[in-house]
């Protein structure tokens, strides 16, 4: 029948959620749970086991100012995109890097080293 309602999951919905991400200068962000996830540290703030207050709000604060926390979005939704499923052929790695401002590039670093970016 065609008015017939989809049950989904909550597992299924809590993944396609969004989730925002505060600035140290009152700026929000919002990315896709699954975006956010690419992130260590905020997985784990995430984690719908932990009884964070992060998880319960669905908001996670970056002590950083707005412009490296956007450069941060920006950054987990490269890595999603061209770590996912799908073939990513001559990807060009200066799509990213040419749109980080020299002043912004020391703390965008540091930022996602302590965010867990990368595996070890």
């Amino acid at each position: 029948m065609p008015n017939d309602v989809q049950m989904n999951d909550a597992g299924a919905e809590k993944q396609d959620d969004w989730v925002k991400i505060t600035s140290s200068d009152g700026y929000s962000f919002l990315v896709k749970r699954s975006v956010a996830m690419i992130s260590g540290t905020l997985k784990n703030m995430l984690s719908e086991d932990s009884s964070f207050r992060e998880a319960i709000a669905n908001t996670c604060p970056i002590s950083e100012r707005a412009a490296v926390v956007e450069k941060v979005c920006e950054f987990m939704s490269f890595k999603a995109y061209y770590e996912g499923p799908g073939s990513k052929e001559g990807v060009d790695v200066n799509e990213f890097t040419e749109r980080i401002p020299p002043e912004v590039a020391l703390e965008l670093y540091v930022t996602l080293l302590s965010l867990r970016m990368w595996s070890e």
